[in-house]
């Protein structure tokens, strides 16, 4: 620029080196400011062809989430996040082909898109947390991910369709043990850790925890139908699933809080079930199901669904971020540097435990 000075570097180097040296927080970080703060850097890296070389060490960031700090699991997230706001991005992860990954030991899987892969990760992630850490941000930062992908969802894996439909039962379940616990509880209680909701008096705690549970399921169903609104003559093996999976929505279908949408779901399960009815049962393996699937996507009938507002989520840096990024960032440094550090005299963060009070919201 003229009459400015400005900073150069060659970002093919810059990129190469991020790509090729370990993960750490030093490097998350970095390419947290780049991509949050830098609009040129953050555009060349979105027209990267092989950007799973970007992608995939921050899945296994994600993947081995009990060896790394809850700091780090954050930014890995919120760069994902600031990826999926690409529509582009969202398009080509589903045409890049992984073999062989290795470090994903649930299943053996020898090729699936990279798209699946990290829809596979973002899942897992969420599981991890509704078991260990408990965190409503770090679901939010995920769902927020899941969801801004959804309309780009593209032949999807039949272990992807299985993990998604299984992450929306698990949950369903945890909803009913729930609710059981709030309606089967004593009500006797003091007054300041109670509330009364349809005749019922529960424990504040318990409803909040339904509240939010409600909001991810609510979260789920939608990035569902999405993929369905959006992809659904793509995805065959998501619609296998759903029938075969049907049963799990009957607790939801006459809910107040998911019957609309749940709806749009009957809808795909019922048009397809009435597709396979008219085959003869005893021929019906699954290739023949999938391939009725197929032929069934060509007469669905494209206004049948109801329209909801498209999934669009944005991260916004919080008011405040010298919070979260200033202990944060002392922590990398004294954990990294060649120097010797008084741990008597560090008030920024705990210098033994690793892990920071303070937590990041989006």
């Amino acid at each position: 620029m003229q009459g400015k000075s400005a900073f150069r570097f060659n970002i093919n180097k810059l990129y190469n080196t991020i790509c090729k040296i370990p993960n750490t927080d030093e490097v998350t970080l970095l390419l947290y400011m780049l991509l949050h703060r830098n609009s040129s850097v953050k555009q060349d890296i979105m027209r990267r062809p092989d950007i799973q070389l970007l992608v995939t060490p921050i899945l296994q960031i994600l993947y081995h989430a009990p060896n790394n700090t809850s700091h780090h699991i954050y930014m890995s997230l919120i760069i994902l996040l600031i990826l999926s706001e690409d529509e582009t991005f969202n398009k080509r992860i589903h045409e890049i082909m992984l073999k062989g990954v290795n470090w994903y030991t649930e299943r053996s899987i020898s090729e699936i898109s990279l798209g699946g892969l990290l829809i596979l990760v973002v899942i897992r992630t969420i599981q991890y947390n509704m078991f260990k850490m408990r965190d409503k941000y770090l679901h939010t930062n995920c769902l927020a991910a899941l969801a801004n992908m959804s309309a780009q969802f593209t032949s999807l894996h039949p272990y992807v369709s299985q993990r998604l439909l299984s992450l929306f039962e698990t949950l369903a379940k945890k909803h009913a043990r729930l609710e059981t616990k709030i309606r089967t509880q004593p009500s006797v209680s003091s007054d300041n850790t109670t509330i009364t909701i349809n005749g019922t008096t529960a424990n504040t705690d318990l409803i909040q925890d339904l509240t939010i549970l409600e909001e991810v399921l609510r979260m789920v169903l939608e990035i569902i139908n999405s993929c369905l609104t959006h992809r659904l003559a793509h995805n065959p093996n998501l619609i296998y699933t759903l029938l075969y999976k049907k049963d799990i929505f009957q607790p939801f279908r006459m809910h107040s809080a998911f019957q609309d949408i749940v709806q749009n779901i009957d809808s795909v399960i019922n048009f397809f079930s009435y597709k396979l009815e008219q085959k003869d049962q005893s021929q019906l393996g699954v290739s023949q199901v999938l391939t009725t699937i197929q032929q069934g996507t060509s007469e669905w009938p494209h206004d049948r669904l109801r329209k909801f507002p498209e999934l669009k989520f944005k991260y916004v840096e919080e008011e405040q971020p010298e919070e979260f990024f200033i202990p944060y960032v002392w922590s990398v440094v004294c954990q990294s540097a060649l120097l010797h550090w008084n741990a008597e005299n560090i008030k920024l963060f705990s210098p033994h435990s690793g892990e920071q009070t303070t937590i990041i919201v989006c």
